[in-house]
């Protein structure tokens, strides 16, 4: 080889290194970037529906817990013994359940009477909230189908089916695809044509967090640019109960006493909570509400430990530090743990210690790690535990409060609380702003033993926007729904906001799925109406339209009405100086050019008229943009009327 030959493969060398040096660190940004949590839904116990009544809830130090329902054919009669040993009972009275588990608006999504009735609750609860959270971040659910978002959900029980082996009603056919594990996140993929990864996961109670974890290292992989992950529990049949009863794991009154001195047991519950996740990048190029981050997680199993369904505190800590690493953060930079926290006389001291060498250590004086648990307020809602954890410390690094944990004698003497700076939350307490970024760890523990801990950080200060908010005399506020009892539902739920009209307003125009039957809240008064096939039009104004100052604010906030404006000021000279336009010369051409781009605005939204008509200047805009119609729409020409 000479020397030339030599010079130009060690340059093609050294090329190819570089770019595969890049490569690999664009591989390594992705994997460690943070995923926005851009939007949330829930149902709890407590009537709760919403992330801002689950919020209410916690700052007011609610106990949601109640009696068990009578509402889904159990015999209560027989249910309930004092005696541990009495086979088929429980001594436990209370729990945290769903309210209205049975109610299914079947309409709204495409499913039978029949159907519906062969669908586990979990998945028609599911189908609802999803809904809510795709609203919630502004997305109009109808418009994600073929979209490459992912579905992760936890379960950790499909008990519907023993019911409906005794119904009266005839729902063969269906009973497969209602009750099947892997129907539960396919449901929802399928009932809005997600094209991204669909994934059940059954870990126990750390399954709505290993789902998070599952759908955060898809994101950044790109395998899906949105993804819906949560859990779900719904208990069909008070199995659960009987069958802690018999291993004496419940408290007598229902109640999780977490890392209390008195702690004597779980307290079962129920929930379903969803997050809607997205590259951070991507939310803030979205423009799409951003409410926190998740910096890190971590997933693992306890192994061979001292026992199946026993909690393995040297796992719990490996955990701990593998979430803190993929987090890129130190122990002593998070400032609050919501934990596991059962109410178990076992579970909670292991629990307290792997916290204590994890989080405990090294921290400033003054600035202990805060501990709690929601489930002191919900009891322990199982495959939704740890997503209830997440949504908890995502209101309260929103609010700069931590709620306080219930029902806590004192903290638990079994544990040395004296080996690390880790504090329970014994009352309510402000949780203000420091040199970081708030943050905070949130810990699930499956039966199995599969571990799970994520680390999440408040959201980025946004870039404050410039708002021009409209002066009306009665601010209009639309609602549509597909039938008219759930547009009444809906026209009572808006009526009981206690919000700006103008910008519940905005919301409801231009976030939310639209119906056919529609209604209008002018103040007090309301206006029905319903959409029927029909025929549009569009009219140009001519002269004496014009106005000192006309599409400014169209022009910095829409690229698309800038574009149009700027192509018909390139052709004629002058026009952007015109500084009076009440002179003919200057009023005509900037009245075709403002028109000319506020009907390119409106059809880049697909608002395309059937008809279009036009006086004076307002002719000529018409016939230009008749002229720019798609094919489709040949011979709208021929209808531009003076």
């Amino acid at each position: 080889m000479n020397e030339d030959k030599l010079r130009d493969y060690l340059k093609w060398v050294t090329g190819d290194l570089a770019q595969t040096r890049q490569r690999l660190r664009e591989l390594e940004t992705a994997q460690q970037e943070p995923i926005a949590i851009v939007a949330m839904g829930c149902r709890f116990p407590g009537g709760v529906q919403s992330p801002e009544q689950l919020w209410e809830l916690l700052a007011g130090g609610g106990d949601a817990l109640g009696g068990f329902p009578d509402d889904r054919g159990w015999d209560l009669g027989a249910l309930f013994d004092d005696d541990p040993d009495r086979s088929g009972t429980t001594y436990t009275r209370v729990g945290g359940f769903l309210d209205g588990v049975a109610d299914f608006d079947a309409e709204l999504f495409g499913v039978s009477p029949r159907e519906a009735l062969a669908m586990d609750p979990q998945q028609r609860l599911l189908l609802e909230t999803a809904w809510e959270t795709f609203e919630r971040a502004g997305l109009d659910p109808k418009r994600l189908r073929g979209s490459a978002t992912g579905v992760f959900i936890g379960t950790n029980g499909q008990e519907y089916l023993n019911l409906l082996t005794r119904a009266e009603e005839n729902v063969e056919g269906y009973l497969g695809t209602g009750n099947a594990a892997s129907v539960v996140s396919g449901r929802i993929s399928y009932t809005f044509g997600l094209e991204g990864p669909a994934l059940t996961v059954d870990t126990a109670c750390s399954a709505s967090l290993v789902a998070l974890h599952l759908a955060a290292t898809a994101l950044r992989r790109g395998e899906c640019s949105l993804a819906v992950a949560g859990g779900a529990t719904v208990m069909s049949t008070p199995g659960v109960f009987v069958e802690f009863a018999r291993q004496r794991g419940l408290a007598p009154d229902g109640r999780c006493k977490a890392f209390s001195d008195n702690a004597d047991g779980t307290g079962w519950g129920e929930g379903v909570g969803l997050l809607l996740l997205e590259r951070l990048s991507d939310a803030q190029r979205h423009g799409h509400p951003i409410l926190a981050v998740v910096k890190g997680s971590a997933v693992n199993q306890d192994g061979a430990s001292n026992g199946l369904t026993a909690p393995n505190g040297p796992a719990q800590q490996r955990v701990i530090r593998a979430a803190l690493s993929a987090a890129g953060v130190a122990a002593t930079e998070v400032d609050a743990v919501e934990a596991h926290g059962t109410g178990t006389a076992l579970g909670d001291p292991i629990e307290a210690q792997a916290l204590l060498a994890t989080y405990g250590q090294g921290r400033e004086p003054g600035r202990p790690l805060w501990l709690g648990s929601i489930k002191s307020n919900i009891g322990h809602t199982q495959a939704a535990a740890g997503v209830a954890g997440i949504m908890k410390m995502v209101l309260a690094m929103r609010a700069g409060a931590l709620p306080a944990t219930l029902h806590v004698s004192r903290p638990s003497s079994h544990v040395d609380w004296s080996g690390g700076a880790v504090e329970l939350l014994t009352e309510h307490r402000p949780w203000p702003a420091a040199e970081h970024p708030r943050r905070a760890g949130v810990s699930s523990f499956g039966i199995s033993g599969t571990n799970a801990h994520i680390i999440l950080e408040e959201a980025p200060a946004a870039e404050p926007a410039e708002v021009h908010r409209a002066v009306l005399p009665v601010a209009p506020r639309p609602v549509s729904a597909h039938s008219a009892a759930a547009l009444d539902a809906q026209v009572a739920a808006v009526r009981a906001l206690d919000a700006d009209p103008v910008d519940v307003g905005f919301a409801l125009a231009t976030t939310r799925a639209q119906f056919d039957l529609r209604a209008v809240l002018l103040g007090e008064a309301l206006v029905r109406g319903e959409v029927r096939e029909g025929r549009s039009a569009m009219l140009f104004t001519g002269q004496g339209a014009q106005r000192a100052g006309m599409g400014r604010r169209l022009y910095g906030a829409f690229p698309v009405f800038a574009a149009s404006y700027d192509a018909v000021c390139d052709r004629i000279d002058g026009l952007r100086e015109a500084d009076d336009l009440d002179q003919t010369r200057w009023t005509q051409p900037a009245l075709f050019a403002f028109e000319v781009a506020v009907f390119r605005l409106l059809e880049s939204w697909g608002l395309t008229p059937d008809f279009l008509l036009g006086h004076s200047i307002g002719e000529l805009a018409a016939a230009h943009v008749a002229c720019g119609i798609s094919t489709g729409r040949a011979g709208l020409w021929r209808r531009v009327a003076v």
